[in-house]
């Protein structure tokens, strides 16, 4: 993926638009940590990033309103259905989540998960409350938030100070902030999707009590329809899961490395090998699946970096790493191709898939930065190219917008690209 350069130029007959956001510390070479989200609702580009909320019209790049969130970052954005709302999630000490008026930016309320799930234990990254994912369905919103600690109570019951441990909670809100529900486990998190009345949380480790991959949850009361897991061993279960509308879902497994798509009552119906542990030149290489999206007919499950199945270090790659798999849905495959480097979120809308981007950690090959656009039924249609990383994304019927944040390698000396989103004509 090639790095083009351009900014506020034409596209194809459409304006692209850039906007910088301001100084924020390079990712490093393993940049893997959520530190910024954008969302599009209508003319605006919501952009996360600092801590604080900005409204960006997408036409002029004008900035309507800003809204300090009094946290550390804003990692997961969702809007209502109305467009009338706009949902934050926060990686921060408290843990926020916080609805803001779409129109002027004013915060309607804000809620602190780290009232449930505990303080952080250090100040560092890694160990801050961390909502990972946040949806609306016009109705309520919802939140997926975990954090993580090592050592701690249950290290000085076992006598183990490297024990880890993660405590997380999915909610539903009320349109007036109020917790209509809260689904508590000793897991980690990862995502949510919530379709037709359904809430599907996924858990990338469960180190605790909580041995399930998978929870399918009732909108409505928070009551559990459905458990999933791949049942192999380890922490290790799933990265992503996605609602399908005759009640199944679609699941990207960490545990073993497939794809399933399961039937309402949690039955597998196929289920497909996307980054198996393949022996390459001495070392048995995988790399975990850790996205799906589904429509009524396609499902397309997306991989991450390859990993070696002994030590840490690995001198091959696994030839499905970073790539994309599409399957119909009776699961014949239909199409599969590079997204060019570290995928750390999806955007979808209809038939459109958006990968933002960055280079494999071992890598480290600038070219790789960008963003791809790809439609479920014929593959790639459109490439953007990144001077940094690209980290997060929205996607609409009209656009597409992609953050952008500086990296510098641990073992080079200069800083490629800079903070910033580009909002452009959708292809």
């Amino acid at each position: 993926m090639s790095s083009d350069g351009r900014v506020g130029g034409r596209r194809d007959g459409g304006e692209e638009l850039t906007v910088q956001l301001g100084d924020i510390s390079p990712a490093g070479t393993r940049h893997m940590w959520q530190r910024s989200a954008v969302a599009l609702a209508d003319e605006l580009a919501v952009v996360g990033a600092a801590g604080r909320l900005r409204g960006v019209d997408v036409n002029s790049g004008a900035e309507r309103w800003s809204t300090d969130l009094d946290t550390e970052y804003v990692v997961s954005l969702a809007t209502d259905p109305a467009g009338e709302a706009i949902f934050a999630g926060c990686r921060g000490e408290n843990g926020a989540v916080a609805a803001v008026d779409a129109a002027s930016g004013d915060v309607l309320w804000t809620y602190r998960t780290a009232a449930d799930l505990g303080s952080p234990q250090k100040e560092s990254l890694f160990f801050l409350p961390y909502v990972v994912d946040v949806a609306g369905d016009g109705e309520r919103f919802y939140a997926a938030a975990r954090r993580y600690e090592r050592g701690g109570a249950d290290a000085a019951a076992s006598g183990d100070d490297g024990v880890r441990t993660f405590r997380s909670a999915v909610y539903a809100f009320d349109p007036d902030g109020s917790v209509a529900w809260t689904y508590r486990a000793d897991a980690s998190t990862i995502a949510l999707d919530l379709r037709e009345g359904r809430v599907a949380a996924a858990y990338n480790r469960c180190p605790g009590d909580h041995q399930c991959g998978m929870v399918v949850l009732d909108a409505a009361t928070g009551d559990a329809r459905l458990t999933w897991d791949p049942g192999t061993e380890g922490q290790r279960r799933v990265g992503d899961a996605a609602l399908l509308d005759d009640g199944g879902v679609a699941v990207a497994s960490h545990g073993d490395y497939r794809g399933y798509r399961l039937d309402e009552r949690g039955g597998i119906e196929w289920s497909v090998d996307l980054a198996r542990p393949t022996r390459i030149g001495g070392e048995t290489l995988y790399a975990y699946p850790n996205h799906v999206r589904a429509t009524d007919d396609t499902i397309a499950f997306v991989t991450g970096n390859t990993y070696p199945e002994e030590g840490r270090e690995a001198e091959g790659r696994h030839p499905d790493e970073h790539s994309i798999a599409v399957f119909d849905a009776d699961g014949i495959p239909r199409w599969r191709a590079s997204v060019g480097g570290w995928v750390s979120e999806l955007a979808a809308a209809g038939d459109r898939i958006a990968t933002p981007c960055a280079q494999h950690f071992r890598d480290r090959d600038p070219g790789a930065h960008g963003l791809q656009l790809f439609g479920l039924r014929e593959g790639s249609v459109d490439e953007v190219g990144l001077d940094g990383v690209g980290t997060a994304c929205a996607l609409d019927e009209e656009r597409v917008a992609v953050i952008e944040e500086p990296v510098e390698y641990h073992d080079g000396d200069a800083v490629r690209g800079s903070h910033r989103v580009r909002v452009l004509p959708r292809q």
